[in-house]
């Protein structure tokens, strides 16, 4: 790891290319609760991207938001689920990522360096790529990656993205994060069609299973219970593989 807080947090910087300021976008900093663990992960965040590590057996799940940087909400919610956990006695580990492009989230911008990062997961080297290159290496059991989507987008609504082929348990985790908080459950047959490139898809290829969470956000704005839904659809998800005790 490349560096610990005063409260033994451990982070890794796992992409040097993607650093990023994330202070200077007003919409998501006055949104942050500044607890000691966020303030130290905004400072290395300014490196490139963080990737946070809690507990230490098995089952391992990763969380990742900020994939868009645009979409501040679950980022929000990600710095949060790290407070909520971080002293727990977690069943697993848990690897949070909670600004995958902090350039982009500076940027207050979808894309970086003008790519959009969840259809660039099977570019060699891209910052998704390098995403699922740590899970494959860490051995990780799940993937969570948490968006947020704009009315008359796609979606457009409050969602959890799931394929059937070739992990069938995407489709199971999408089931019961759907019924613990209430998104739809939004099903593809195939992954990579039609998105080819997402880290949902990629991963779920690799036989990582995997699914795409997404709340209802005007691009670049957030509000408490926009996060708080955000929030929601990570405990869920941490819920069904034990990691945390269901409520």
């Amino acid at each position: 790891m490349d560096g610990l807080n005063k409260n033994n947090l451990e982070l890794e910087i796992i992409s040097k290319e993607s650093g990023g300021f994330i202070s200077a976008n007003r919409n998501i900093f006055n949104n942050i609760e500044l607890s000691d663990n966020s303030k130290f992960i905004l400072n290395q965040a300014i490196k490139g991207t963080p990737m946070i590590k809690i507990g230490g057996s098995y089952p391992n799940l990763m969380v990742v938001a900020g994939v868009h940087g645009n979409e501040l909400a679950p980022q929000i919610a990600a710095l949060k689920l790290i407070d909520k956990v971080f002293d727990m006695d977690l069943n697993g580990t848990l690897y949070i990522i909670p600004f995958a492009s902090p350039k982009s989230t500076m940027d207050n911008s979808r894309y970086f360096d003008g790519i959009d990062l969840n259809r660039s997961t099977h570019l060699p080297n891209s910052i998704t790529n390098v995403i699922l290159k740590k899970a494959k290496e860490l051995n990780v059991s799940a993937i969570g990656d948490f968006h947020s989507s704009a009315p008359n987008s796609n979606p457009g609504r409050e969602g959890v993205f799931c394929t059937q082929k070739p992990c069938d348990a995407s489709f199971f985790i999408a089931d019961y994060i759907s019924k613990k908080v209430g998104s739809e459950k939004i099903i593809y047959p195939v992954a990579g069609i039609p998105f080819k490139g997402a880290l949902e898809d990629e991963s779920n290829l690799a036989q990582i299973p995997s699914v795409t969470c997404e709340v209802l956000s005007a691009i670049g704005y957030a509000n408490e219970r926009i996060c708080e839904r955000s929030y929601l659809q990570m405990i869920a998800f941490l819920e069904y593989f034990g990691i945390i005790d269901k409520e």
